[in-house]
């Protein structure tokens, strides 16, 4: 399952269009995507050309780290723990709200493309290049918390707000 999680809409399993990559190259590219101490453990996966998923290296501390596809918006290397794949599969299966019943997290050090910071579903709007950045993937409300709401390279925003899959976007890295 490829998690396109982020600012770039949201998708889950994408096709691969690196099927001549080495899975040592998406391995290195999967793991730029989280903190060294978390990727050197976490479970390494990609979708094959038909979009199951591939496990390129087994881990053992409960993240999951995805090479993506730089040429695709929207598909960023990423690493997530449970909650913040569970978070992704059902944004992509259009719940009417996340299921994780405690927050995630989700690491895109490597930066990453999206479509909009408003609109979860946008797949029409020009790609929006993001710095190195990390989201805890958990219902925000901007008027609770008083963070803003529009994109920013620094600092932290609401992503999605006003929709229940706004999450927090932390920019830089942790």
């Amino acid at each position: 399952m490829r998690l396109m999680i982020c600012f770039f809409g949201v998708l889950l399993a994408s096709s691969s269009a690196q099927d001549t990559e080495s899975i040592q190259a998406k391995i290195v590219r999967a793991m730029s995507a989280g903190p060294a101490d978390i990727a050197k453990s976490a479970r390494i996966v990609d979708t094959d050309s038909n979009g199951k998923m591939v496990v390129l290296r087994e881990g053992n501390n409960g993240f999951t780290c995805m090479p993506g596809n730089p040429k695709v918006i929207g598909d960023p290397a990423m690493c997530a723990d449970a909650a913040s794949m569970q978070w992704a599969a059902d944004f992509k299966a259009h719940k009417p709200k996340p299921t994780n019943t405690v927050p995630g997290i989700t690491y895109m050090l490597a930066g990453a493309t999206q479509r909009s910071d408003s609109d979860p579903y946008d797949k029409t709007s020009p790609p929006i290049t993001v710095p190195p950045h990390w989201m805890i993937m958990w219902p925000f409300d901007p008027k609770a918390t008083g963070l803003p709401v529009t994109h920013r390279d620094t600092g932290a925003y609401i992503m999605w707000a006003g929709s229940p899959y706004a999450h927090l976007h932390v920019m830089g890295r942790p």
